[in-house]
């Protein structure tokens, strides 16, 4: 189910055949089911008012899917909130079957990013809570059948009767899909619901999502910022260009027929061609909202506390003979490392015999389904959690506790609220150069500021900074440690495609000018691929292992556009692809 999507059944004009002759010769548009019509909101007043989206027009069809790829503030979740008519334009319409909407209606259920259940009800009586609200004059008995018909349509039966307490975020989401299709909508909006999840359970909740829509003969508006996810499930994809003003890109017809499979896809031709257009038309948009300063502060040569060299600076004099000869090959090593964990259904092994050598300099990257250990083993790395056997070593040390050694890049950056940015970098850089000056440690904090594109905000406090800008200040922080070693445990995985497409460069930039060993957690297959030298693949937990090393030979400095361009980019892909599916499956 993760590799196949199943058959689309919508009309002929849908799956790209010809739309029938005008009378003149030409070919006659079809009729617009939802029409978004000179569409304009701002928020605010006077002077202060803001321009979320300007002159939006576009026109869909019924049982249409058209992917929306939207980017942090560029007024999408604004875009659905019109069309839900949960709020109301400032300019222009949005017309249903010719009609006006001018506030919610059961003939359309959203589901957002954030899944709104009620946490004392069970998984039955939420999506009853829309049954009971549209299918009012139904028996009982009736409304009980609905219900239990789309709670079995997104093969939640056996977690009926649970609590979204119990459940995982999938299947909180699929909650959230089947209340939204129990009130039997004519359009489902779906603003980024899939975005939090790890690449299996997004790949699955696709695969229902597309059922859904071919059995239920929906129109879909889903609002994306994953180009491979929009291209494996719609029939057309818009650029939503962020504002002030958004307004909308050209359009990119998806002509691959269905049914669409994720491996297969990397030997398509229209596949490659159609991710490079949209790819680079996005990148483009990134490229015009600006990037990082080139007026960098140049570092002062003086050593943290934490290298080597520091250290043996401060250590009587030996003869060369005696000193010990750097591991460049085993800069960190893995000896069957192994973690158990205490249940009341006795110990569990979460990661066995985690063997692994990573050279001095090198970028690694850990892929691998949920609950695979993957931050068990970076955790581990870090100090921050015990191993149960073997040893983990660092240049020649092994690692039993938390150091500043180690530069740790969370999910979600912990910051210090009410501190700046620059006081946030500042906390670390104290702490490694203590024997620095004050204007030496200063001029460390300034030039990784500016590095991630940070100097202009460098004053602004934590919680004034977006989530993008926050994981700059996350990953300034760690590299002005000068670690030993860099650890990152899925630092983009919350943001929109163009912040992360750019704080990758970001890293990358940084990394290619220190050459500090890094060790990088993700799901995202592509995001493997252009970061590292090596790709290590685990097996599923429990007992989780290393399952399959891959190496990526491609030239550095890599960019997103060189990778899609190079003859084994798609290869290295489908090793990755095939080793997930494999995984997803056993």
């Amino acid at each position: 189910m993760y590799n196949t999507l199943l058959r689309a059944t919508p009309d002929a004009a849908l799956a790209g055949t010809a739309a029938p002759a005008a009378a003149n010769g030409a070919l006659a548009p079809a009729p617009a089911f939802l029409r978004l019509q000179h569409l304009g909101k701002s928020y605010g007043s006077g002077r202060q008012a803001t321009s979320v989206l300007k002159d939006i027009n576009l026109d869909i069809r019924e049982h249409e899917f058209v992917a929306i790829v939207g980017f942090s503030g560029s007024g999408k979740t604004t875009l659905i909130s019109l069309i839900a008519g949960l709020i109301q334009p400032d300019s222009g319409a949005v017309l249903l079957n010719g009609d006006p909407v001018t506030g919610p209606g059961p003939d359309r259920g959203v589901v957002f990013q954030s899944y709104s259940l009620m946490p004392w009800m069970t998984v039955r009586q939420n999506v009853a809570l829309a049954v009971d609200q549209v299918f009012g004059n139904e028996s009982a008995e009736a409304r009980n059948a609905r219900v239990e018909k789309y709670i079995e349509m997104v093969n939640l039966t056996p977690a009926m009767d649970k609590k979204p307490s119990e459940l995982s975020g999938g299947m909180r989401q699929r909650v959230s899909v089947a209340r939204a299709l129990a009130a039997s909508p004519d359009i489902l909006l779906l603003d980024e619901p899939l975005s939090a999840l790890d690449a299996l359970t997004r790949g699955n909740l696709q695969d229902e999502i597309i059922r859904i829509w071919s059995q239920e003969q929906k129109t879909v508006i889903l609002i994306t910022n994953d180009v491979d996810e929009a291209i494996i499930m719609a029939d057309r994809i818009i650029p939503l260009n962020p504002g002030p003003g958004a307004t909308l890109g050209p359009e990119f017809r998806v002509g691959i027929e269905r049914p669409r499979d994720r491996t297969q896809m990397n030997h398509s031709p229209e596949f490659k061609r159609l991710r490079k257009e949209v790819t680079e038309y996005l990148m483009k948009v990134g490229a015009a909202q600006g990037g990082a300063q080139d007026n960098v502060i140049a570092l002062p040569g003086v050593l943290p506390n934490t290298s080597s060299e520091y250290q043996a600076s401060l250590a009587p004099a030996r003869p060369a003979a005696e000193l010990p000869a750097p591991h460049l090959d085993r800069y960190v090593e893995f000896s069957r490392v192994s973690k158990v964990y205490p249940t009341k259904k006795g110990p569990v092994t979460v990661v066995e015999e985690f063997d692994l050598r990573i050279r001095k300099g090198e970028f690694i990257s850990v892929i691998g389904h949920s609950g695979c250990g993957k931050s068990t083993v970076l955790s581990m790395m870090a100090g921050l959690n015990d191993t149960s056997e073997g040893v983990i070593v660092l240049d020649g040390r092994e690692i039993a506790t938390a150091g500043p050694d180690r530069g740790i890049v969370f999910q979600a950056p912990s910051l210090v609220p009410w501190l700046s940015a620059f006081d946030n970098v500042a906390l670390g850089v104290a702490q490694v150069y203590p024997h620095a000056s004050r204007a030496e440690r200063h001029n460390i904090v300034e030039h990784y500021l500016n590095r991630v594109g940070l100097a202009d905000s460098a004053g602004k406090k934590a919680y004034e900074l977006s989530n993008g800008m926050k994981q700059r200040v996350g990953i300034a922080r760690a590299f002005a440690l000068s670690p030993k070693m860099l650890l990152l445990d899925e630092p983009f995985g919350m943001l929109d495609s163009l912040t992360r497409w750019d704080l990758q460069e970001v890293l990358m930039e940084v990394w290619r000018r220190t050459q500090l060993t890094a060790m990088m957690v993700t799901h995202d297959v592509d995001e493997a691929i252009l970061l590292a030298d090596r790709v290590v693949m685990m097996t599923n937990g429990p007992r989780a292992r290393v399952g399959k090393v891959l190496e990526i030979n491609l030239p550095r400095p890599r960019s997103r556009k060189s990778l899609l361009e190079h003859p084994d980019y798609y290869r290295l892909r489908e090793e990755l692809l095939d080793f997930l599916e494999h995984c997803g499956h056993g």
